[in-house]
């Protein structure tokens, strides 16, 4: 991304219902990450009138969407994954050169039918409402409900998923829809123009099926400091954000200093214990898996292994040596950006100058586009104990740390030191072995430390159904109560528990009069989760 002072034309924003443009007096541009050159396409950076009209339509709009059906709302999200797959060629392709990901094994293959399958999801949790968790106590004639916010949801999206986590078409944006608020789309600048098409394609779908029309609105860019004003504003309901540490916990301090809710999902190095029978049975396949997870999409994964931590044995060694024979394969792609390279050589300074010994890889590549070396990195327990705050600092590509522990109680201590991550995975040896023991001190400690902890299986995929957990404490996610991927549990952020004491028949939400609106809903009535109309 470039800022300028303005040329060409810039493309329009979404406010209302209205393709506009934007008041900017800088525009941006989106580069190719494969050659580093400019891509054709002139982008606003709007000014704070523009996100403050956004916020006044959204504000209406979330009192109109009160009042639409249930079967309405998820007819759009079902026609909106269609018009997704409609136009899925043109994506894919806008994707691929904004992004420079692979455009057959991740856009169309694995990326786009996520994204579409989680608006169908979002419009099944509509349609049967049980999420809403209505509660009936008919002894005491008092109910509750969850219901939206009452003002737009502001989707910061990230710049490593272009479809399944765009703001105006992604996790974020589904479930924010879902339980029945307007969005205000935060695209990301590193693919503007894949974020235009999923607004174009919303806006039409808006319009067929009568939702109001600013359900949906897009603004590209914001200067920072309107950035701040923005997840400030009264009028909002609350913001979801997904990207870097520094940028989540500099918004977090604006929305909490005015009392706006704010959903965070952050930074994380989802570390992998390795236990030693698991490193003897089968390390080499280990090395291979470990290596795969580190590298995909060139290490930009929010849910990739950064640290591997395990014994300083004959076995451990020989797993080291094998996983830098990997590490010294050519790199495995492009980062999406310049300064993305630049965080990750300030990241790699920072693990070397920390006293870690540089076992591969440590240099940018010479070559036209955004590339880095893969690097690998070994430290022993003892070492890593002294500095393990400042070590913990995500490397946004194929960047490992390996924490060779001298005994299974410096194992422990390093698990005991690490900060909240969304993903901590064990792997342990044959059932019944000498690995059981380690794993029952371990896995006690570990199991506060992440939203989601694995067996024998690396942290890198995310399958999106309700029991999944994307979040974790602090840093790796804002609160550690809530999950940005799963549905529809991810619908939960952007509700309000609301409570109707003694209120008539005829004044209660449909959701919470005797008879069950859907049929299919489950509510709790007086104790027990039921699908009947209340006695």
């Amino acid at each position: 991304m470039r800022m300028s002072a303005g040329s060409g034309s810039p493309a329009p924003i979404l406010i209302n219902g209205s393709w506009r443009p934007a008041r900017a007096l800088e525009t941006f541009t989106a580069f190719d990450p494969s050659s580093g050159r400019p891509l054709p396409g002139v982008y606003p950076v709007s000014s704070f009138a523009d996100a403050d009209e956004a916020v006044g339509a959204g504000r209406k709009a979330a009192g109109d969407l009160a009042l639409v059906s249930s079967a309405v709302l998820a007819d759009f999200f079902d026609l909106f994954a269609r018009g997704i797959l409609d136009r899925g060629d043109e994506l894919v392709e806008t994707a691929h050169r904004e992004t420079a990901l692979p455009a057959e094994q991740r856009l169309r293959t694995s990326e786009l039918p996520r994204t579409t399958g989680q608006l169908h999801q979002a419009a099944e949790s509509v349609r049967d409402g049980s999420w809403r968790q209505a509660t009936i106590d008919t002894k005491f004639n008092i109910r509750s409900v969850r219901e939206p916010l009452g003002g737009p949801v502001v989707v910061f999206g990230p710049n490593n998923f272009p479809f399944a986590f765009n703001a105006s078409a992604g996790g974020d944006f589904a479930a924010a829809l879902a339980a029945g608020n307007p969005v205000i789309a935060k695209g990301h600048p590193s693919h503007p123009g894949t974020t235009r098409l999923f607004a174009e394609i919303a806006r039409d779908c808006l319009e067929e099926t009568g939702l109001p029309r600013a359900s949906v609105q897009l603004l590209y860019h914001l200067k920072p400091e309107d950035g701040l004003r923005l997840v400030a504003h009264p009028g909002i309901g609350a913001t979801a954000f997904t990207g870097s540490r520094q940028a989540g916990l500099t918004l977090k301090q604006s929305a909490d200093s005015a009392g706006r809710l704010i959903y965070l999902e952050m930074s994380s190095l989802n570390p992998v214990f390795l236990l030693p029978d698991a490193v003897r049975e089968r390390g080499l396949e280990i090395a291979a898996e470990l290596f795969s997870s580190c590298s995909l999409a060139a290490g930009q994964f929010c849910t990739k292994p950064g640290l591997t931590a395990l014994l300083d044995n004959d076995d451990g060694r020989a797993f080291v040596s094998a996983v830098v024979k990997h590490f010294q394969s050519p790199p495995s792609g492009f980062l999406f950006s310049r300064n993305g390279r630049e965080a990750v050589e300030a990241a790699v300074e920072n693990i070397r100058r920390l006293g870690a010994e540089l076992l591969a890889g440590g240099k940018l590549v010479l070559e036209p586009g955004y590339r880095f070396e893969n690097t690998l990195f070994r430290i022993s327990g003892e070492r890593f104990l002294r500095n393990a705050g400042e070590l913990q600092v995500e490397a946004f590509g194929t960047v490992l740390l390996l924490v060779c522990a001298e005994s299974e109680d410096v194992l422990l201590h390093v698990a005991e030191s690490l900060e909240g991550n969304l993903g901590i995975g064990i792997y342990s040896g044959s059932a019944g072995g000498r690995d059981e023991a380690i794993y029952d001190r371990l896995a006690p400690i570990l199991r506060l430390k992440t939203g989601r902890l694995l067996n024998d299986k690396m942290p890198t995929g995310l399958a999106v159904v309700p029991s999944m957990v994307h979040g974790g404490p602090y840093p790796a996610a804002g609160h550690p109560g809530f999950t940005s991927v799963g549905i529809p549990p991810s619908f939960l952020r952007f509700t309000a528990l609301r409570c109707y004491d003694n209120v008539r028949p005829d004044h209660l939400p449909p959701v919470l009069r005797d008879p069950n609106p859907t049929g299919r809903m489950w509510r709790l009535v007086d104790g027990e989760w039921t699908r009947e109309d209340v006695p």
